[in-house]
């Protein structure tokens, strides 16, 4: 494998896994790993603390005004995890409850967070050696990306694992069928808003696992990302 270091982004619905295979990969290429997601999430908790959005409407002004003052940083905890501070606080827990996932894609969907985000993003992708995962990466954020990949599954499954997910993390509030609302509307949030919509980049690989294991998921992307670092090698 050639020691030359390139862009790797991962783009696709919510709740297929992402930023988990992402993080693997970059583990396993020794790489850094960017969780735009958990941006955009700090961000909305940021503004549920700050009664930014109330009753389900967002005071747009004065996210934007919050903006410039806000730090978005990652570090890896005792068992290697990344886990993703705001200002300086560990939220990781904090910014995966369904609060923050009924609110996020609305902020996403503002072209000011989201123009504001992108431009950290791009800074942090500029030296290569980089695995980011969102909805925009390979479209927007890192467009010269030498691998793009899209992920995808079925509405039903995505909102299963969720289920599973904050289950596992003793979240006993959400029923399956509000995961599968909250699923069903970001989709439609994400693939239809004016700045920078969900979409698969033209020269993206398409994965879908809804018939997957973690382990062959895993085993497809690093094959795919092996593959593309020697073909970039002998470029």
């Amino acid at each position: 494998m050639s020691n030359k270091k390139i862009s790797i982004a991962i783009d696709g619905y919510s709740s297929t896994g992402k930023s988990t295979m992402a993080k693997e990969l970059a583990r396993r290429l020794g790489y850094g790993y960017v969780d735009t997601g958990a941006m955009y999430r700090a961000v909305t908790l940021y503004a549920m603390r700050h009664g930014i959005i109330k009753d389900n409407m967002i005071d747009e002004p004065a996210l934007l005004a919050s903006l410039p003052s806000l730090t978005i940083t990652f570090a890896p905890s005792a068992d290697g995890r990344n886990e993703t501070y705001l200002c300086g606080e560990n939220v990781e827990q904090e910014i995966r409850t369904m609060e923050v996932s009924d609110h996020v894609s609305a902020v996403a969907a503002i072209g000011g967070v989201r123009r504001h985000l992108v431009k950290l993003q791009q800074d942090m992708g500029k030296a290569g050696g980089i695995v980011m995962d969102g909805r925009d990466i390979g479209t927007v954020v890192l467009p010269d990306a030498e691998l793009k990949v899209f992920v995808t599954a079925s509405a039903q499954v995505r909102a299963q694992r969720r289920y599973d997910e904050l289950r596992a993390k003793g979240d006993t509030t959400a029923t399956l069928e509000q995961v599968l609302a909250n699923v069903t509307e970001r989709d439609r949030i994400d693939t239809t808003r004016a700045e920078s919509p969900l979409r698969r980049a033209d020269d993206a690989l398409l994965l879908d696992n809804s018939d997957m294991t973690r382990e062959q998921q895993n085993r497809w992307l690093y094959e795919a990302a092996i593959q593309r670092i020697d073909d970039d090698h002998r470029d």
